[in-house]
């Protein structure tokens, strides 16, 4: 259900909830306001545009659901498209809230499966409620904050993962587990990548709306966003030397049960090849003739038998 809400701020404080519509009144210079958009219909969209001016590219982005994160400049506002990311159960789900912002109004875009990460107006505190600016970054704030739990995620089941591989060898569950981690660590470093370089943007680049006091905020960000990136990279690495030590171990197993069969066929050949020669042909065996020439044949076999387990054995083959 669409939910549009707005609050003029005055110092810091709510100074008015108007409603939105083409009455609300004309807020002053020492005053901004904040909009949020829970679920907007095409309506909504056309009465915000309408009522603030925003540019018909950004209100078509931003009526479309899968975007990276990015911010694209219109002559005195900016529109920032940020990622979100949050757990349910194991899984990852991304969502993402979008910003106009211009010296005097921030109007946010949510959808409904964002709600538990900007929770409302009065979850941001007094300070960020100065400027469009300062609500801008205590949003991309929260956002960000939210990426710690999923990279804490993706580390707990890789160590889980690698221990198990210490203990033993990797069942095939264990290995589609491995490669889904490693597709959503990946998918979450391209996410993070984005986020990073709309805050270098903000950081950076003489941007509308952005002013000089808000930059070293952004940096902070930037920053944090940078040590989950390497994380996040780091993590994939780990991944990536699991299925190696896995392909070692099983090329280590595979290769020391052939050598176990190759001893094995090498010492029942012996008895064997003996056994099958004789028995072309016992009736002229001289061998066999005598009192002791059976004995002596199943003696010689077993000795030759003895001696390639114990050559074996110092091998390490058996």
């Amino acid at each position: 259900m669409a939910q549009v809400t707005a609050a003029i701020f005055r110092n810091g404080q709510i100074a008015d909830r108007p409603p939105l519509g083409a009455s609300m009144p004309q807020h002053r210079d020492s005053e901004f306001i904040w909009i949020e958009a829970l679920d907007p219909v095409d309506s909504d969209f056309a009465l915000l545009q309408e009522r603030f001016g925003l540019h018909s590219l950004a209100v078509r982005d931003s009526m479309r659901l899968a975007l990276v994160p990015k911010v694209d400049v219109y002559e005195d506002q900016i529109f920032v498209v940020l990622k979100i990311a949050r757990l349910e159960s194991d899984e990852i789900k991304y969502a993402g809230i979008d910003a106009f912002v211009s010296p005097q109004h921030i109007i946010t875009v949510r959808r409904g499966e964002t709600g538990a990460h900007v929770d409302g107006l009065e979850q941001l505190p007094s300070g960020a409620r100065q400027r469009p600016d300062f609500v801008l970054h205590a949003i991309m704030d929260l956002v960000v904050n939210n990426y710690y739990p999923v990279v804490e995620m993706i580390e707990h089941e890789v160590l889980s993962v690698e221990q198990h591989l210490l203990d033993s060898f990797l069942e095939r569950a264990a290995i589609t587990r491995l490669f889904r981690l490693r597709r959503e660590a990946i998918h979450l470093q391209h996410v993070l990548s984005g986020m990073s370089d709309v805050c270098g943007k903000l950081t950076n680049l003489e941007v509308p709306s952005i002013g000089a006091e808000a930059k070293p905020y952004f940096r902070d960000v930037r920053d944090r966003l940078i040590r989950l990136d390497r994380m996040t990279g780091g993590l994939i690495d780990v991944i990536q030397a699991v299925f190696q030590a896995s392909n070692l171990l099983e090329q280590q197993r595979l290769g020391s049960t052939t050598r176990q069969l190759a001893a094995w066929a090498a010492i029942l050949g012996v008895p064997a090849a003996i056994a099958g020669l004789y028995s072309m042909n016992p009736a002229n065996m001289a061998e066999l003739l005598g009192a002791y020439g059976y004995p002596a044949g199943v003696a010689v076999m077993l000795a030759i038998c003895l001696t390639l387990y114990v050559r074996f054995r110092k091998l390490r083959w058996l």
